[in-house]
């Protein structure tokens, strides 16, 4: 039987090795052991110290490492950077995919479309390339300061709360592929230490520089000007977007058991065209808050598709109890309908319906009659 390697026995082990090491075993979800991965190398200081910190563990967790360089064409010195990158590979005995894009080599120079073009390039090429190597997990090296840029472009934009979880530490990529971020607990500072601790060659990207770009702008100029006030900034604003990721997460579960207590019995006019229903005047005792919230999850979880904010609050200001019944049109034919007790959502006809729905028995149709039909428009 094999002894089992020892981290203490492994070369240039660290505070930072121990650090990525524990969150493994915490999570052995992220990189299984014995699984193919596929990292995305650029060069820079970020990826080149996941790289560094990956090779070092690997004899603790048997993965096979297989790395990807892309080169966006944008750089004159670009395809030297790659080549030199490519052979650094080859001496360390690291097998190395390099791509070219000929796509993205003309792409509008715009910095935010070319920018948005060469990422969907980049996660594409990634994909294909793991397909072919047979590796599931894609790794790429974003980094604590990468989230905390992000966070903060996001809520200058007026982000939803989605936008300021972003950059999960796993999310699926394409397919049964996964994308991987194993350094979201470390920073750039963490990075550039490593890299010298290590030995590693780095290659700069001039484009880091280009202040016409925001992110950079944010990177230079506002993170700096926060980690003066507040030493450590970068590392709060992505820890506090990993605990909103987290209750992102199970918000839906909190939400489908509020929902159990407003369902209500479909009536006598709904009878045959709607499948769900909620109590409408327990839904109106919540917040208005509350409200949207309850009914965004219900909607979209019936419709399948997002509901913008716009509509949703249009919907919400008809329904207190003195506007009356109505109806209105989610779109693609889906419609919601609210009489004085109960909403309801009708789906697209999946045919002609000939004749309304005959009431189950006489005291039902009384009851139909004596109360608001739902094709009423009221309220508006």
């Amino acid at each position: 039987m094999t002894k089992p390697i020892l981290p203490s026995e492994l070369r240039d082990w660290s505070a930072d090795h121990q650090r990525l090491h524990r969150l493994l075993l915490r999570r052995p979800d992220l990189l299984p052991r014995g699984t193919g991965l596929l990292l995305a190398v650029s060069g820079g200081q970020d990826s080149m110290a996941m790289l560094g910190l990956l090779r070092d563990l690997q004899p603790l967790h048997g993965w096979r490492l297989q790395l990807w360089h892309g080169d966006h064409g944008w750089r004159q010195e670009a395809a030297h950077q790659a080549a030199q990158l490519a052979a650094w590979a080859r001496e360390q005995g690291l097998p190395l995919d390099l791509e070219h894009a000929a796509v993205v080599e003309n792409a509008a120079s715009g910095g935010g479309n070319r920018e948005a073009e060469g990422r969907r390039w980049r996660y594409g090429a990634l994909a294909r390339a793991a397909r072919r190597r047979g590796c599931r997990h894609v790794l790429t090296a974003h980094t604590a300061t990468d989230r905390a840029e992000t966070v903060l472009l996001n809520l200058a934009r007026g982000s939803h709360r989605r936008g300021l979880a972003s950059l999960r530490t796993l999310r699926p990529l394409d397919g049964d592929l996964l994308l991987v971020r194993p350094l979201l607990g470390f920073s750039r500072t963490d990075t550039a230490r490593l890299c010298r601790q290590l030995g590693l060659p780095l290659w700069h990207d001039p484009g880091n520089d280009d202040l016409h770009l925001s992110r950079n702008r944010i990177r230079a100029e506002v993170l700096p000007v926060l980690e003066a006030l507040h030493p450590g900034a970068s590392q709060r604003i992505s820890l506090q977007a990993e605990r909103l990721a987290a209750e992102l997460d199970q918000e839906p579960e909190l939400l489908q058991l509020a929902l159990r207590s407003l369902e209500a019995p479909i009536g006598t006019v709904a009878a045959g065209l709607a499948t769900t229903a909620l109590d409408r005047r327990a839904l109106l005792r919540l917040s208005p808050v509350g409200q949207r919230r309850l009914l965004r999850h219900w909607l979209e979880g019936q419709i399948g598709q997002p509901i913008g904010a716009e509509a949703l609050e249009a919907w919400q200001a008809r329904l207190p109890l003195e506007r009356g019944p109505g109806r209105a049109d989610l779109g693609e034919r889906w419609q919601l309908h609210w009489d004085r007790f109960t909403l309801w959502l009708v789906p697209p006809p999946r045919r002609p319906c000939l004749s309304p729905p005959t009431p189950a028995n006489p005291a039902s149709a009384m009851a139909r009659s004596s109360r608001p039909t739902a094709t009423t428009t009221g309220g508006t």
